[in-house]
């Protein structure tokens, strides 16, 4: 299959709603229902045998076969372990998290975030799952993986020893929606130790396809406060914690009661009315259950007393489920930084809510080729992929004191947790942003231009993280954006994401290939390999007046109306399955009698079959080249409108 009909084949499926979240893609090809109804109709519970209830399920050093963590381990289902189990018991809530023996605390801090957005958590958690009725011990998540959502489906054998679960559980012990999603992630990303060790952020995007942002609370600008309370009454998800600074101590806990290395959810922030004064609270849960704040406004402390009842009556607390308040201040003096996942528009219910514009481009690294390091690498980093954002409007923001066009820049390497257990891990990762506003666009810059040019802007560092993200405002103008590892000829696929306030109000040749691939990928009953890159050229080049190589909204329509008055004017004279070569003076005597106005069209060469007739082809030499200046393959967009089933090329 060529490149041209695989992208369109993906088109396809996507405009048939393939990769949303409402039509998941089953990973590892495993339908959900289709094995939950075999297994009804056989009487047996269900067996995952992708993921099998052994120790390679667990890891592969501290929780490898070879390890003294793993002697003991049983894989019990809840039935085995509670006389009356429930998947969800009154709704999903933060308290039904605690931590086990597995270090994934910035997982399980994203999924106790999850809990505060019901329509966010429905996502995640399909409904219809339970002990009850119609129980074949099979269950199903569903997770945001770099652009599509995919299905995983897990049997509900869990680790345990001496009959308690190994991992995360919930307090009481008999709930177990939080363990089931916690093994399903681990499916994901090829057994439990892969999840040993990562940030909040992570786990944010994987369950909303959010992107997530990091304040550094050293650094915090006077309106923090109003940004995490706007962020959380959006339904983003917020987490925080503290830095290490002496790694012997990797999860010391504080004199009153903070982790170290630790990843915490944010669930509220609040001001209230202490003496006269508002005060700015937060609210903060440890994932572990357990082990709170015990300075000023943490619970039974004498503040409390100090303002109304109904505030204390709102801001209700309950000693020891592990979530707590504390001052603002104090928030900013003891922690480290709060992470916080924006949602995209697919996510965001609310017409009201202001949206962020997305582009995403999917990439790699390669060696001998597109793997050029960093820029401590000159003779190399030209060779690394280049990816071009427009950006063309200033913010209208009237509280916003910068000038410029704002945008967040994210770099997600794929897939290198589940290469953990071959010896490989993640890649330091960043990227640069140059403007190239002045130079010719869509031409992959060399050597000399990466030489002469500093960067515009660039990811705050490079890190081994799975994404690297930054906000930025630039004036208005081109620029170029630059992925790639710190060292060069590291392997690695990637996707760069970029949210923009504002939406580019220009289109490009392949952007326009894009749309209207698009546009026939939602016609069943067009058979075709689609539009080619050098036909959106050449339609771009036709109507393109300032140079720029792309078309405006206003070009955008002229092309549109002329594409659908080529379309009225075919419709009239032919009929589907005839093969014809248009004159020049044939097709101006035609729309002059459809009194459509003269065009700068010389020759129209369209081919067009219906499903049931043979291919015929018309030799290139019956076109004489003096009089062919633009060939338009609009047979596709004529046979969109007109309802007729073609196929073949051109």
């Amino acid at each position: 299959m060529s490149g041209i009909a695989a992208k369109l084949q993906q088109n396809r499926a996507r405009a048939a709603g393939v990769g949303t979240n409402a039509h998941a893609v089953k990973f590892l090809s495993q339908d959900y229902e289709a094995l939950k109804r075999e297994c009804l109709e056989s009487g047996r519970l269900f067996q995952d045998d992708t993921f099998e209830a052994s120790v390679s399920a667990l890891g592969f050093k501290e929780l490898g076969p070879n390890s003294s963590k793993v002697r003991g381990v049983e894989w019990l289902r809840p039935k085995q372990l509670t006389s009356s189990p429930t998947f969800i018991s009154g709704g999903a809530t933060r308290t039904d998290i605690c931590q086990g023996a597995l270090g994934d605390c910035w997982l399980l801090a994203a999924i106790a975030s999850l809990t505060l957005n019901q329509d966010v958590f429905a996502r995640v958690v399909p409904s219809g799952q339970s002990f009850d009725g119609d129980y074949a011990g099979i269950f199903h998540f569903q997770f945001w993986q770099c652009g599509e959502w995919v299905d995983v489906v897990i049997d509900d054998r869990l680790p345990s020893r001496n009959r308690e679960l190994l991992f995360v559980h919930s307090a009481e012990g008999s709930e177990f929606w939080s363990a089931l999603l916690e093994k399903a992630y681990a499916k994901l990303n090829g057994c439990y130790e892969a999840l040993s060790g990562g940030s909040t952020t992570e786990g944010f995007e994987d369950f909303t396809g959010g992107i997530a942002e990091v304040h550094e609370l050293s650094k915090a600008g006077p309106n923090l406060f109003k940004v995490i309370q706007k962020a959380l009454s959006w339904g983003s998800l917020l987490g925080c914690s503290i830095d290490v600074r002496n790694f012997i101590f990797t999860s010391a806990i504080t004199s009153q009661k903070l982790v170290k290395g630790h990843a915490y959810s944010v669930t509220a922030a609040e001001e209230v009315e202490d003496r006269g004064n508002l005060t700015k609270l937060i609210r903060i849960r440890n994932p572990w259950g357990q082990v709170e704040w015990t300075g000023a406004w943490s619970d039974g402390s004498s503040e409390w007393r100090q303002i109304s009842d109904s505030d204390r009556e709102k801001l209700s607390c309950k000693a020891e489920d592990g979530e707590f308040w504390m001052s603002f201040s104090d928030f900013l003096r003891h922690y480290s930084r709060v992470e916080i996942c924006n949602l995209t528009p697919d996510a965001l219910s609310d017409d009201s809510i202001n949206k962020w514009a997305l582009s995403k481009f999917d990439g790699n690294w390669r060696k001998g080729s597109t793997a050029g390091g960093c820029r401590n690498y000159p003779n190399s980093f030209w060779m690394n992929p280049q990816f071009l954002i427009k950006m063309e409007e200033q913010d209208d923001d009237p509280t916003d004191n910068e000038v410029g066009c704002s945008f967040v820049v994210g770099l997600i390497q794929k897939n290198r947790r589940k290469m953990r257990k071959v010896g490989e891990d993640m890649h330091t990762i960043g990227f640069a942003i140059y403007d190239v506003s002045s130079l010719t666009p869509n031409v992959h810059l060399d050597r000399n231009f990466f030489q002469r040019n500093a960067s515009a802007a660039r990811s705050e560092s490079f890190i081994n993280l799975r994404e690297v993200c930054s906000r930025f405002c630039l004036p208005p103008g081109e620029y170029l954006i630059v992925p790639s590892t710190f060292e060069p000829n590291k392997d690695g696929d990637f996707c760069v994401r970029v949210f923009s306030e504002k939406q580019d109000a220009e289109i490009s040749a392949f952007e326009l290939l894009n749309v209207l691939n698009k546009v026939i990928a939602k016609r069943k009953d067009i058979q075709t390999d689609g539009f080619s890159l050098d036909t959106c050229r050449n339609m771009v080049n036709l109507l393109d007046k300032d140079g720029s190589g792309k078309l405006g909204m206003v070009e955008f329509k002229i092309l549109w109306t002329k594409i659908e008055m080529y379309l009225v004017c075919f419709h009239a004279c032919f009929h589907p399955g005839i093969i014809v070569i248009i004159c020049t003076v044939w097709f101006r005597s035609r729309l002059t009698v459809k009194k459509y106005c003269n065009i700068a069209v010389r020759l129209l060469f369209v081919r067009i079959r219906t499903s049931n007739q043979s291919r015929q082809k018309i030799p290139p030499r019956t076109l004489h080249p003096t009089r062919l200046s633009l060939l338009y393959n609009v047979r596709l967009l004529w046979c969109c409108l007109r309802q007729t089933d073609i196929g073949g090329q051109s």
